[in-house]
């Protein structure tokens, strides 16, 4: 037994490898992209729960006017949304797609023009927004992995102001 190291049988503290946290390991997100308004928004995949394309908005009195109303997405009142609105354009008047989001347990519907693709996005290429925006819904922006244009990430604590 004395050809035995010691330091093998006990391993020492030091030598542990150290294990890399949640966020070291994830290079890259998620995003699902959207078009509103000729704006690429992009919004965490993780927060996705459901786009649908055939939706009925109750009417709600003395909400925002971004607000359109609420829909029962089987069986749970779910607000909808008008992003567009909410971001000072005009509605539009054709049909749009509904996104479901769920976020920090809250459910909201967003009404959006279209969806386009669901992408990886390198962490390292989301770029914060000029300090001088007064734009507070977008989080980060960054240019597109296949060069297809730039997305805006959507920041959803900020879509329904804290007041």
């Amino acid at each position: 037994m004395s050809g035995i190291n010691e330091n093998v049988l006990f391993q020492i503290e030091e030598d542990t490898p150290e294990i890399p946290t949640l966020e070291e390991t994830v290079e890259s997100r998620k995003y699902l992209i959207f078009i509103t308004d000729d704006l690429r928004l992009g919004v965490d995949a993780e927060y996705v729960v459901e786009i649908l394309n055939t939706h009925t908005a109750t009417y709600l009195p003395m909400m925002p006017d971004y607000i359109c109303g609420i829909y029962n997405m089987r069986g749970q009142i779910i607000p909808i949304m008008d992003i567009r609105r909410r971001l000072g354009k005009p509605s539009l008047e054709s049909e749009s797609l509904l996104v479901v989001l769920n976020y920090n347990g809250t459910q909201l519907g967003i009404l959006v023009d279209s969806v386009e693709v669901m992408l990886d996005i390198p962490n390292a290429s989301i770029l914060p927004i000029p300090s001088q925006s007064a734009q507070k819904l977008v989080s980060g922006m960054c240019t597109l992995p296949d060069g297809s244009g730039t997305m805006l990430v959507l920041d959803c604590d900020q879509l329904i102001p804290h007041e």
